[in-house]
């Protein structure tokens, strides 16, 4: 009997750890998942009580304009990573997309300048989907020489700043429709897009496959090249909208500055969203999060007077926090 009773009491203690351990894992999961935007209100909130120009429709509607191209690529970019790729050349490319597009603008015109940021940035996409979709050429290998190769060709075709634009594109870049800018406009269409895509039709659950695993995916039915082929010229694409974007918002094209660091800026706000490196799960929603974090982040320090050095460094910061935060998730998630 007293053996019994002693089994019985070890059982209902494994029960009772095993139900401790699941709600431990449980909360473990809800600050992981609301940190991001949990974070995001404190720290608006904290710059409101430092600057009353912080919390103010215009000072809003400034950081939305100013980072509507980072909205943009980061809505495609965290697609690609999901299904576990990776662009490091997005900063450079942009760069040459407005050189290009800037050149093309001035000699030919508005329709062909735009014609040609779009193709320049869908060339590089479809360069990068050939090696890495169709070739299996490593992404970071193949990217970052991209990097090195388009910041090349930007500052090689610009010599300096290139401005002057057409009066239409200029005034593009600057004006709003129904009190919202029209960058933000655009941003805001595409940033919804890219959600509904992921959301509500089934390349959602396919790049999600990809990244989980894409033997088991191809072997499912899934077309793997192909989707991987079509995401990054997507992102090609995105990036060349985003190009055009930014020099009409800065009505010119520094090809030395243009899409500085603009890689860096994308990849954190990826991670942040919980887009894991290794791709598998993510969602769009919580990306663009990411991105009015690090905007929210950058205007605050600027609003503070706080050099371009501690920004940066606070910046790189909160890329290694992401990187810790992702290292967290997965290993509440692992944990049984």
């Amino acid at each position: 009997m007293s053996i019994l009773i002693k089994r019985r009491r070890e059982t209902a203690s494994d029960a009772h750890d095993t139900r401790t351990g699941a709600g431990v894992k449980h909360i473990g999961l809800l600050i992981t998942r609301w940190i991001l935007p949990v974070a995001t209100v404190a720290l608006m909130a904290w710059f409101s009580t430092r600057t009353p120009v912080f919390f103010t429709v215009d000072n809003l509607l400034a950081i939305a304009t100013q980072n509507a191209p980072t909205f943009i690529v980061a809505s495609v970019f965290a697609m690609l990573m999901m299904a576990g790729y990776v662009d490091l050349s997005v900063g450079s490319v942009l760069a040459l997309v407005g050189v290009c597009a800037g050149l093309a603008l001035n000699s030919w015109g508005l329709v062909p300048g735009i014609i040609v940021g779009l193709a320049v940035g869908a060339a590089a996409g479809t360069l990068n989907g050939v090696l890495i979709g169709m070739l299996s050429f490593s992404p970071i290998v193949v990217t970052l020489g991209g990097l090195a190769a388009a910041r090349g060709l930007a500052q090689y075709f610009g010599q300096g700043s290139i401005y002057g634009f057409p009066d239409a594109f200029a005034n593009f870049g600057s004006a709003a429709t129904f009190g919202l800018p029209n960058l933000v406009i655009v941003a805001a269409l595409l940033g919804i897009a890219c959600i509904v895509a992921t959301s509500c039709f089934p390349i959602g659950r396919q790049i999600i496959a990809i990244g989980v695993n894409p033997r088991a995916a191809f072997l499912i039915g899934i077309r793997v090249r192909l989707v991987v082929t079509a995401l990054y010229i997507l992102t090609g694409l995105a990036v060349g909208i985003a190009g055009l974007l930014q020099i009409a918002r800065l009505n010119s094209a520094p090809s030395g500055t243009l899409g500085d660091g603009f890689e860096v800026i994308i990849l954190t706000a990826v991670l942040l969203g919980g887009v894991p490196f290794t791709g598998g799960k993510g969602s769009i929603w919580r990306v663009l999060v990411g991105v009015w974090l690090i905007g929210t982040l950058r205007n605050g320090l600027i609003l503070l007077d706080i050099g371009t050095e501690l920004s940066g460094i606070i910046t790189g910061g909160v890329l290694v926090m992401a990187a810790a935060l992702e290292a967290a998730r997965y290993f509440i998630h692992k944990t049984k």
